[in-house]
């Protein structure tokens, strides 16, 4: 399944001229019909499609993709991601392509930077990596650029001249999709906008996604709710998280703006809190747990999947077809809440 079909291997198999498989791939000139079946049979049998064929048939260049991707053994939230890169592995594999993933710690600028330049050792043709790091980001970027080298990121947006596409989401107004929720759920109270691990992630990510939050209940003009925001650092979350609440009995609801919500739902979960409205994102394990048993209540799906699948495919029909690669690809702000989880659970 994995051989890369020519003209040349299509008309043997085919028992038929070169210049018989040309034409109809090109869909010019007339073959008769018994060629015309003798043919669609055979690509019927190796699974191509004509239209791609015609295409790729003309390049011989094998094209190099590398995607950096942060180890989804420390961090669990990026484990779809690699079923998303398989997807794309699978749909183009009769194609030219060598697409390799390196892992680096989303704790540790140094490791990003190192796997930077390993990648870079390589020469790829495209790049493909989250921009956690908002400085180290910009400062590899411009090497690739020096060297021809196309960048897409995905996950968080960071604004330069040298990316050639973002997807994601728009996380302002991811944000305010949050506020919505909240305030459907409440109507009014004291609400706690809590950042996990600022230091170490994007904070721009976390902040864009507060700016949202905050800018729904300005707008509406609502004045019922006491809004505070509160920095938590591992490994002292559940600690500082649990005197948070000793500190403020009134806490009626919270937005995480990463996915450990699981880490402060546990903590509401094992000291027998009130119910403490929560809205996270993401549809990690702990988090699922949590939402099914109704400690959780909405989650805001990032579709990390989707998010590695565009990015790759994205490159790869540039190089295929010249389909130029767009600016921005932004993903659907999916609610999820216990009722309908499982049909976005693999």
């Amino acid at each position: 399944m994995d051989k890369k079909y020519t003209i040349k291997d299509i008309a043997q198999l085919a028992g038929v001229s070169k210049g018989t498989v040309d034409r109809v791939l090109h869909k010019r000139g007339k073959v008769s019909d018994d060629a015309l079946k003798k043919i669609n049979e055979v690509l019927n049998v190796i699974n191509y499609e004509p239209n791609l064929i015609a295409r790729n048939l003309k390049n011989n260049k094998v094209y190099r993709i590398c995607i950096l991707l942060p180890d989804p053994k420390i961090d669990p939230y990026w484990l779809p991601c690699i079923k998303g890169i398989e997807d794309a592995v699978q749909e183009f594999r009769a194609y030219n392509f060598a697409i390799e993933t390196f892992f680096f710690n989303p704790e540790g600028k140094k490791s990003f930077l190192k796997i930077n330049e390993t990648v870079l050792e390589k020469s790829p043709d495209a790049v493909l990596l989250p921009p956690l790091f908002h400085k180290e980001t910009l400062e590899v970027i411009k090497k690739y650029e020096e060297l021809n080298i196309i960048v897409n990121t995905f996950n968080n947006q960071v604004q330069s001249d040298s990316i050639k596409s973002f997807v994601g989401q728009d996380l302002f107004h991811s944000g305010r999709v949050a506020a919505k929720l909240l305030d459907l759920l409440l109507k009014k109270g004291q609400i706690a906008v809590i950042h996990i691990d600022e230091s170490i992630k994007n904070a721009i990510h976390m902040q864009e996604k507060e700016r949202g939050f905050r800018n729904y209940f300005s707008e509406k003009g609502k004045q019922d709710y006491n809004i505070t925001t509160l920095k938590l650092k591992n490994p002292n979350v559940e600690i500082n998280f649990t005197n948070f609440l000793n500190e403020n009995p009134d806490l009626s609801g919270i937005f995480i703006s990463t996915s450990k919500a699981y880490q402060l739902a546990k903590v509401i979960s094992e000291t027998k809190h009130k119910k403490i409205a929560i809205i996270g994102y993401d549809l990690i394990e702990n988090n699922v747990n949590y939402l099914n048993q109704g400690v959780i209540d909405f989650l805001i799906h990032q579709n990390q999947k989707r998010q590695t699948y565009l990015g790759v495919t994205s490159i790869i029909e540039f190089f295929l077809f010249d389909k130029e690669i767009p600016n921005t690809i932004l993903l659907p702000i999916d609610i999820v809440n216990s009722e309908n989880a499982s049909f976005y659970i693999e």
